[in-house]
């Protein structure tokens, strides 16, 4: 803002004023993003003291036992409380748990919101010179860098990303990868701590504030649904409402449930472009729009969340869910579809020729990358 200030004590020219207005929104859009941030945090830690408290000192807590935290899930997710699954619930439990220093941030605005009977002198906090102090920590990881270091049980392990992951700066993507290539343990192992220490940071993809509102505990913290969010291109939703409209104008028994399908695999939130329900198959129609060459990465990825809906989605009489996959490049257009746990051939020459043809949906989405410029 010392800049803005400056300028406005100068003359004022056109130029001056595009760079004043791009200031003040960009620092403010910033402090904005990063309030959401913290109170997303804040929020997660509350959850998991209120548990905790309650199972120690709830008064009816015998009566729940083991059943508390599904039980809590479900009366949750009927007063529209976000992202409050079972699973949910035990990390925010676990997040409280392992982060009690946060306790130390509270302002008077969340100070109120502390479970009862918990004041902040009677907080046991981990050994300062091992963690990164409490407002570091708040202030510059997303909560879904905590979710990330949730899982790890050894406390240097966990204290030794921390830093890290402060110090580069890293987006919660970085993170996860760094944890995958064992990381702490190659630094361990390695007699130049420095020089590895500088790789892993050479390259690495920072965090940026306004990448936070892609992140799908914070647009739903928010009350935004994944087609405000996630989208990520305009082209590529432009593409996938007429491809959605051709689909269903094909009259093959195409009944359209939903689109931006979030799907939860392990700790990782994944998203289906367009789910369609066919009634003459009798099965679900998952379609993916890549804005890129077929890939072995695309079509495994398509594989996966075909798999998914066949575990989680198929219900008495379904037949196995069926992938599209349309991947697009410079010029030409390449459709592949994946068949899930279908052996069976005759049900796999059904389906083929139940679905549109190849040839029709190749030709239709190198028409509409035409007609978008792509």
């Amino acid at each position: 803002m010392k800049e803005l200030q400056s300028n406005a004590r100068q003359e004022w020219d056109f130029e001056k004023l595009i760079d004043a207005i791009r200031l003040a929104h960009d620092e403010l859009a910033t402090q904005a993003i990063q309030a959401v941030n913290v109170s997303l945090t804040l929020r997660n830690w509350l959850i998991g003291g209120y548990i905790a408290e309650y199972e120690l000192r709830g008064a009816d807590r015998a009566s729940y036992g083991d059943k508390l935290l599904p039980l809590l899930s479900l009366r949750l997710e009927k007063l529209n409380v976000s992202n409050c699954n079972r699973r949910q619930l035990y990390r925010y439990l676990r997040f409280y748990r392992l982060y009690p220093q946060i306790v130390g941030t509270l302002s008077p605005q969340f100070g109120k919101y502390l479970p009862p009977g918990v004041q902040k002198k009677k907080m046991r906090t981990p050994s300062p010179q091992l963690h990164p102090d409490a407002e570091s920590l708040l202030h510059r990881l997303a909560y879904s860098h905590f979710d990330l270091l949730v899982e790890i049980d050894d406390e240097w392990k966990r204290a030794f990303y921390e830093i890290e992951c402060i110090r580069g700066n890293w987006s919660v993507r970085e993170l996860k990868r760094q944890i995958g290539s064992l990381y702490y343990e190659r630094s361990g192992l390695s007699q130049d701590k420095n020089k590895l220490a500088e790789m892993a940071r050479r390259g690495a993809e920072v965090f940026e504030p306004r990448l936070t509102v892609r992140d799908p505990y914070v647009f739903e913290f928010l009350g935004l649904t994944p087609k405000e969010v996630m989208t990520e291109s305009r082209i590529e939703d432009q593409l996938l409402d007429k491809l959605q409209d051709f689909l269903l104008e094909l009259g093959q028994g195409f009944c359209f449930e939903t689109r931006q399908k979030r799907i939860l695999i392990g700790h990782e939130h994944f998203f289906v472009d367009l789910v369609f329900y066919h009634r003459i198959l009798k099965c679900h129609v998952l379609v993916e729009l890549k804005l890129e060459r077929f890939s072995q990465e695309n079509i495994g990825q398509l594989n996966t969340y075909v798999s998914w809906f066949r575990k989680n989605m198929m219900t008495e009489g379904d037949n196995p869910p069926i992938g599209i996959l349309l991947c697009t490049g410079k010029n030409h257009a390449l459709v592949e579809y994946a068949l899930a746990g279908m052996d069976n051939q005759l049900f796999v020459s059904k389906y083929l020729l139940e679905l549109p043809k190849k040839e029709e949906m190749q030709k239709f989405i190198e028409d509409q990358m035409k007609d978008t410029g792509v």
